[in-house]
């Protein structure tokens, strides 16, 4: 006979895994599987996903590592502290990662444990739906279920004709293992994962180019801070962005990397020690028998679902990287568990509007809502508020003060329609603007909140009483 589940979560991502906690916790009888996509020393599949085996986590881990050091070396003398002759140990650096990793990885083991989460390893796929019930099969095995969500997330997207090797040419996984500086690093992309990476490399020493397809700078950011950001990144920082190009050709030789491209001044090439290609990420279809069972997926090759993470098929979910929307670990957990909830038979929703971005380079860039151009093309009435670090006395007394908080709220109602930051701990200072929009709130209840002082945060009190022309310290 056999396994019966209420509830198959195919995929242990953190979309895949957190819905399968909740599931649990609602008391429904809850599987998950997870493939060998990231296995560990031992061959067994690790769950955690992309996020946490070469994604989010580990990349966190290196930039922290990085910005440590690029301090040790420019930062600490102001402060009166001097550090001669500081020196990186990069394999010592890409352990600590891995360390950290794997005590995350464990831990969600640890969770199903808790939580009676059946953990079968193997990859899913669907077999057919018999009398209500469907049969997927995971590794050799087949079980039944009532409910089963998809969550198989998704993987790096690579250039035609350009071999991802891991060695001389990387994605996001090979990034994430260099074992030592390289001297001239090439990355194609300048998105989150591209200016990451290369973040954490050029404050290690490498001469960073980055080469990204599209005219516009963090086009999905607001103006403001993609205007700030690039003078930080480009003039203060020395990232070496070209935009608006077009790749020719990638040839790997021996030892380096030859690119071949074209730009607004013609033909040009550029030869680096290692080429990172972070052009976005695919979602993860193949394997599922999606067209055996008749799975819907859109143009691009996304699951499609309903706003409540339904699919064409009845009790069949998807959720995470493989529906629409952004590829942001939070967006999936959100989804996980608005998806369990509404199998129990609660009424759970998500406001996708007010997901926060973060992009962790230094300094940190932080968004929910809407931005200023797109209240523009929008014809929404709005009005700002933008105070400056450079007025904040935690800031000062950090001794950084770049970047700024600029909220935009409706001029007729005064609700918050956009929170933008670019700053240290902007990842952090953001959660306060999530919280206020989901309630509805209008600046007015950002400025009539007590900040404590002296804190970041009261950049945020600032730039909500700005909103109203009424800023007490700038």
């Amino acid at each position: 006979m056999s396994q019966e589940f209420d509830v198959v979560v195919i995929g242990g991502g953190p979309a895949g895994y957190v819905a399968a906690i909740r599931a649990s916790q609602l008391g429904l009888k809850t599987a998950c599987c997870e493939s060998q996509s990231y296995a560990d020393p031992k061959g067994e599949p690790r769950l955690g996903g992309t996020c946490l085996n070469v994604g989010c986590i580990p990349s966190k881990a290196l930039l922290h590592s990085s910005e440590l050091y690029d301090q040790a070396s420019h930062s600490f003398v102001m402060h009166g502290i001097k550090a001669d002759s500081v020196t990186i140990d990069v394999p010592s650096m890409i352990k600590r990662k891995d360390n950290i990793v794997t005590q995350l990885v464990s831990g969600i083991k640890g969770l199903f444990k808790k939580y009676k989460v059946t953990f079968i390893p193997g990859h899913g796929s669907f077999v057919a739906n018999t009398d209500g019930k469907w049969q997927v099969k995971i590794g050799e095995e087949v079980v039944t279920a009532t409910h089963v969500i998809v969550a198989t997330g998704s993987h790096a997207r690579h250039l035609p004709g350009v071999p991802v090797d891991q060695n001389l040419v990387l994605d996001n996984i090979g990034a994430l293992n260099i074992s030592g500086v390289p001297k001239r690093l090439g990355v194609i992309g300048a998105g989150v994962i591209g200016l990451e990476m290369s973040s954490v490399w050029k404050r290690l020493g490498s001469e960073v180019t980055i080469l990204e397809a599209m005219p516009d700078f963090l086009a999905a950011a607001d103006a403001n801070v993609a205007k700030e950001a690039w003078k930080i990144f480009t003039s203060k920082q020395g990232l070496n962005i070209q935009m608006g190009i077009q790749i020719k050709e990638v040839t790997p030789k021996k030892k380096t990397v030859v690119i071949k491209y074209e730009n607004d001044d013609g033909d040009q090439t550029l030869e680096v020690d290692k080429l990172i290609v972070a052009v976005g990420r695919v979602p993860n279809t193949a394997g599922l028998n999606a067209e055996g069972v008749g799975l819907a997926l859109d143009e691009r090759g996304r699951i499609a679902v309903d706003h409540h993470c339904a699919t064409n098929l009845p009790n069949v979910w998807a959720v995470g990287d493989v529906v629409p929307g952004p590829m942001l670990a939070h967006k999936g957990m959100e989804e996980g568990v608005m998806v369990a909830e509404r199998i129990a038979g609660q009424a759970t929703t998500i406001n996708h509007d007010t997901i926060p971005w973060v992009i962790y380079t230094h300094p940190e860039v932080a968004w929910v809502g809407k931005t200023e151009q797109e209240l523009k093309a929008a014809n929404v009435p709005y009005k700002q508020g933008q105070i400056p670090f450079l007025a904040n006395g935690r800031a000062l007394g950090q001794g950084d003060t770049t970047g700024f908080v600029k909220v935009l709220a409706h001029a007729e109602t005064d609700q918050i329609l956009g929170v933008h930051i670019l700053g240290t701990n902007a990842s952090e200072l953001i959660a306060e603007a999530v919280v206020a929009m989901e309630f509805g709130g209008a600046a007015e209840d950002l400025a009539r909140t007590c900040h404590a002082h002296p804190t970041l945060s009261e950049a945020m009190h600032e730039a909500a009483l700005a909103v109203d022309k009424r800023s007490l310290h700038f």
